[in-house]
């Protein structure tokens, strides 16, 4: 990376008095609407600092690895080919840090403080926030300093290709298992019963006369067999299948010590940043909305309003075929507070079908900033769209479903249908790009192999990725791993021995 100043980003340099003046009005606005934030420190840095700091995902420092000093060569050849340029950048923690660059203009910077404000409110209150550690600022530090010291203790490249082999499976972790718990372990005393009281059948109480009625022969037949799948599921491991395939490996694969350290500090660092990916869409939508009320309302002066106009259509521009959380999130948030405050909601509004009587609808509730907030707290970006997105803001904001034309080698529109554009909006939503993988057997065979299950979920794996992801799971666990799944329709086994990657054809039984 580039030389920057040796002084301490965390330390950070102190506002100008200009911009210390508004981070202190700007602060007074956000709670005088309600908005309830940590501690938030905002510091000046170059844009060499910022892109370092961006480079380490909003932390000024990260364990050593070659992926931090290729993102930042990459932002920094694009900011100085005028390609980007990163305005706000904002961290979870308590106290929460964010980030201004020294160059932007004043109107940006009082922009970037009403957005940041907005997402640390967020941040704090989003149920969804609630597990994370929010002294992820240290914790990021006494990650580097442990993998330094495995470096120096078993060699930087053994270490670095090993982070290589995680960071690749990074995404294979189940971002709700802080909420649920979706196992329930056996004991050797629990199996034991069972396996000595197999041949015992429940049977109804009932006199002897009438027990062959009451317990006939293919009742107590069927009795028998669920005893017996209950116990080949408690000989079963896992016995359900585990989303979580990272939890499973450090649990489950034959690892060395410092290697069960580095896969557990990327496994942490990804569950920290889950709750960022489950809502993308409403925590920036809220920020931006926010930040356009405060900026609007009391912030802009009239020398301002076409500078803050460009950059911030900039940042809600919306192209065809792709979806701008910032524009999405705004809209939907704006929709919410207009549809409480005119009552549109109950089973009056939805009994209504008269759309002359529905456009009119206006109780005068005035319930909206009320509902916002509410929502802010307890829902996801599945959970928003799914509740939230009605046809009328599909029709308002022009949404429509594409399909590859293969005869004209071209995406054309597909479909207009609200359940159509709903449906494609979470799908993509759910899916986050990443396909649903669980582990359901560690002992495949007989053979100690390990067999992975691929949720098809309408689009299929995509073959070369999966090849390298089976590659590095079979070096972690030593033996062959396989993944079911299907593509072009058809259900297939994908297997790797960590050398060669084979697809053969299956049942849909496995």
């Amino acid at each position: 990376m580039a030389l920057i100043s040796n002084r301490f980003l965390r330390e950070g340099r102190a506002l100008p008095q200009e911009l210390e003046d508004w981070r202190q009005k700007i602060e007074t606005l956000a709670k005088g609407y309600g908005l309830d934030f940590f501690e938030t420190i905002f510091e000046m840095c170059t844009y060499e600092e910022i892109n370092m700091i961006a480079s380490y995902g909003g932390f000024p420092t990260r364990y050593p690895h070659w992926r931090w000093g290729m993102d930042y060569i990459q932002m920094q050849t694009s900011y100085e080919y005028g390609l980007s340029k990163i305005y706000e950048m904002v961290i979870n923690t308590d106290p929460s840090y964010a980030y201004l660059l020294d160059n932007n203009l004043v109107v940006d910077q009082k922009l970037v403080m009403s957005h940041v404000f907005g997402h640390v409110d967020f941040f704090k209150n989003n149920l969804w926030f609630a597990p994370t550690n929010r002294k992820m600022l240290d914790q990021m530090a006494n990650h580097a300093a442990k993998v330094r010291k495995l470096m120096d203790k078993h060699g930087q490249s053994p270490v670095e290709s090993f982070i290589d082999l995680c960071l690749s499976l990074d995404n294979l972790v189940d971002p709700h298992s802080p909420h649920i718990r979706r196992e329930r372990r056996t004991s050797q005393a629990e199996y034991e019963e069972a396996h000595t009281n197999r041949e015992v059948v429940g049977k109804i109480p009932a006199k002897g006369y009438m027990d062959k009625h009451i317990n006939p022969p293919e009742f107590l037949a069927a009795q028998r067999e669920k005893k017996a799948e209950e116990l080949a599921k408690m000989r079963r491991y896992p016995e359900e299948p585990v989303r979580d395939v990272l939890g499973f490996l450090l649990e489950a694969a034959p690892l060395e010590s410092w290697q069960h350290q580095i896969l557990q500090i990327i496994r942490d660092e990804a569950m920290y940043f889950a709750p960022q990916g489950q809502t993308k869409i409403m925590n920036e939508g809220w920020a931006t909305y926010w930040h356009t009320k405060m900026m609007t309302q009391d912030i802009l002066d009239d020398s301002e309003v076409i500078d803050y106009c460009d950059h911030h259509s900039g940042t809600t521009a919306m192209r065809p075929g792709q979806l701008n959380p910032y524009k999405m999130g705004v809209e939907l948030w704006r929709h919410i507070e207009e549809r409480w405050d005119k009552g549109q909601h109950g089973k009056d509004w939805v009994d209504c079908d008269d759309p002359r009587e529905r456009r009119r609808w206006d109780t005068g509730a005035m319930e909206g900033r009320e509902k916002i907030f509410q929502v802010r707290r307890t829902h996801n970006d599945i959970t928003f769209l799914d509740t939230f997105l009605t046809a009328d803001f599909c029709r308002q904001q022009g949404f429509f479903t594409t399909a590859y034309d293969k005869r004209a080698r071209e995406w054309v529109i597909d479909s207009r249908d609200f359940a159509d554009v709903k449906k494609g909006l979470l799908q993509m939503v759910a899916s986050r790009g990443t396909p649903r993988v669980m582990v359901t057997d560690a002992n495949a065979f007989n053979r100690g192999e390990l067999m992975l299950e691929h949720t098809h979920e309408g689009l299929d794996i995509q073959l070369d990725w999966a090849a390298v992801t089976l590659k590095n799971l079979a070096t972690i666990w030593r033996r062959s791993v396989h993944l079911d799944t299907v593509v072009d329709g058809k259900p297939i086994r994908l297997s790797h021995d960590g050398t060669e990657l084979k697809k053969s054809e299956r049942k849909e039984d496995g």
